[in-house]
């Protein structure tokens, strides 16, 4: 009878399998996907009771659904057995082509195990393929690369027999179908929680970059957005409100240049040393009218992503009036308040960087100091004649002498020929003075010490606003009468001194007459006019000399010629 009934068997057991199996299909998230495991075995493999312990991350196995009755469901859903216990069922009973079969016989020792278990009481089976109450059948549920998913446990088929050939093969052929769809349940939940992750970090991706967006925009002081690296290493992207309106120019415009563009040829030396990440620089930038503005800028780099392109972030702000404020204290405490003219002490500082402490027994020519100067540099690197375009004097156009280095035995330690080894002092072009007061051809740093006659009278009679009034004017004066890159200072009281490059003995003589004649015209203070004469002292910067002692031999050699005149000559000029 068993055989003459296989078929039918086998059509009723594939059509209740593809029912069950296709309701695997409908279910949403993972926890319906296991519901409708253990609904599928009850309904349609005729189990009386069923259950799905699933695997958990730390290996220990859940019970996570049950199906056929409400009150084992309620005891042992989400109770928890071990890996280790769940292994040794695995390894137990009879193999049924994958099913894992423990007959009542063996499965007495499993009682106390930490599997989570339900038996219902019934009598002692009479046949042998009668199904006892303590008999247990286990499908393992496997990933495709083997992983174990889950294990579905059954318990009392409805006829009361274990199950037959196609029985098994249908709940063999179920738990895959099962584990195919616990595995899909998984991967939608990884898509959906991944999804969500995303979701949120783009709208915090958003946000940030709203809240970067309005910081950029709103900020008080001016930012910039350059490019780095490539072609166009540099140009601005993007730039702020306050940055443009520092500049005067728009945002479209201020996308044609790189901070390179504006940046004050002088210092553009500070802009190309300033590094990208945390560099910090003053410098001038060019405004719109063409007038340059003192700024801070402060870099550093940020990227699109954790590989993509980088940029450089640039905070400008204004310090002109800062810059404005130190420049004033820096001429304040370099220049003299009433005239405005160098004080003492940047004239000493002056007067210094054109000195060495050459000593005086190894000077050499005026002739012999230029040669050993140029002969070591190309003429290419200059003017014709290798004089660097600065006419001759040392001097680059900020003021400070031309770093010069000579071969070994220039400068007079050892003559031209090069027959001794360089000096410790052969770092410049030697300041020389000529060898006596007839010109000789010899061109020097001249030092003209003027001091005011009848000064003190004027002071005496007329009060302090008039004789301040006559410094202040005597100061213009002298500034009028020299070129531009001579430098007139006040020493104090009624005395200046002139420092006058490239003159030789004649020609000092003579700026000394004209200045001296500038001076003696009067002078209206107040709708009065009062008069003032000056002696002049001529001196000669040398290396080897102290600023001291320059202005020291000028001040001697101005009270012999004060000296040399009467009074009246002195007023008279």
């Amino acid at each position: 009878m068993e055989t003459e009934s296989e078929p039918y068997v086998r059509l009723a057991t594939l059509r209740q399998l593809h029912r069950v199996v296709a309701e695997l299909n409908t279910a949403r998230s993972l926890a319906d996907t296991l519901q409708t495991v253990v609904d599928g075995i009850v309904v349609g493999l005729g189990y009386e009771l069923a259950c799905v312990n699933l695997v958990r991350p730390d290996g220990d196995l859940v019970v996570a659904a049950f199906a056929g009755d409400a009150a084992a469901e309620a005891l042992i859903t989400g109770r928890v057995g071990s890996r280790a216990s769940w292994e040794r069922r695995l390894t137990m009973g009879e193999n049924w082509d994958g099913l894992r079969f423990i007959p009542h016989t063996e499965g007495w020792v499993l009682v106390e195990d930490d599997v989570p278990q339900w038996h219902t009481d019934g009598p002692d089976p009479r046949f042998e393929d009668e199904w006892h109450p303590e008999d247990r059948l286990y499908a393992p549920m496997y990933a495709s690369g083997g992983e174990l998913l889950g294990v579905v446990s059954v318990d009392r088929p409805r006829n009361g027999r274990r199950p037959g050939a196609w029985g098994r093969e249908a709940l063999q052929m179920y738990a895959f179908q099962a584990a195919i769809a616990i595995s899909n349940a998984r991967l939608r939940a990884n898509m959906q929680r991944a999804l969500v992750r995303l979701e949120r970090e783009q709208q915090a991706l958003r946000a940030s970059e709203e809240s970067f967006r309005q910081a950029f925009e709103y900020a008080p002081s001016g930012m910039a957005i350059a490019e780095m690296g490539g072609d166009q290493h540099g140009r601005l992207l993007r730039t702020n409100d306050a940055l443009c309106r520092l500049l005067g120019r728009p945002a479209s415009v201020l996308r044609r240049y790189s901070f390179s563009d504006l940046v004050h040829p002088e210092d553009i030396g500070t802009l190309l040393r300033t590094s990208a990440e945390g560099g910090r620089a003053e410098l001038r930038l060019g405004r719109r009218d063409g007038t340059y503005v003192w700024v801070s800028l402060r870099n550093s780099v940020v990227a699109d992503a954790a590989d993509g392109p980088r940029f450089l972030l640039t905070h400008v702000e204004d310090i002109e009036e800062r810059k404005r404020h130190e420049l004033q204290l820096a001429h304040r405490a370099s220049h003299d308040s009433l005239t405005g003219l160098p004080n003492s002490a940047e004239l000493r500082s002056r007067l210094g960087a054109r000195l060495c402490r050459r000593p005086q027994s190894v000077r050499a020519t005026a002739v012999e100091a230029l040669d050993a100067a140029f002969e070591t540099r190309p003429a290419a690197e200059g003017t014709p004649g290798g004089h660097g375009g600065h006419g001759g004097h040392g001097f680059r156009p900020d003021g400070f002498p031309e770093p010069f280095e000579f071969p070994g035995g220039m400068g007079g330690m050892g003559g031209p020929n090069g027959s001794a080894a360089a000096g410790p002092y052969d770092h410049h072009v030697h300041t020389v003075a000529p060898a006596t007061d007839i010109d000789d051809g010899t061109k020097g740093l001249a030092v003209l010490f003027c001091d005011l006659d009848g000064f003190k009278s004027i002071n005496d009679r007329f009060g302090h606003h008039t004789g301040d009034a006559v410094l202040i004017e005597v100061a213009r004066r002298l500034t009028t009468g020299v070129r531009d890159g001579d430098t007139v200072a006040r020493l104090g009281g009624d005395e200046f001194v002139v420092l006058a490059d490239g003159l030789g003995a004649a020609d000092a003589a003579d700026l000394a007459v004209r200045l001296r004649n500038a001076i003696i015209p009067p002078i209206r203070v107040d709708g009065r006019a009062v008069r003032v004469g000056a002696s002049f002292g001529i001196g000669w910067a040398s290396c080897g000399m102290s600023a001291d002692e320059v202005l020291r031999s000028a001040d001697q050699r101005m009270y012999i010629e004060k000296r040399s005149r009467s009074k009246a000559h002195r007023r008279a000029g």
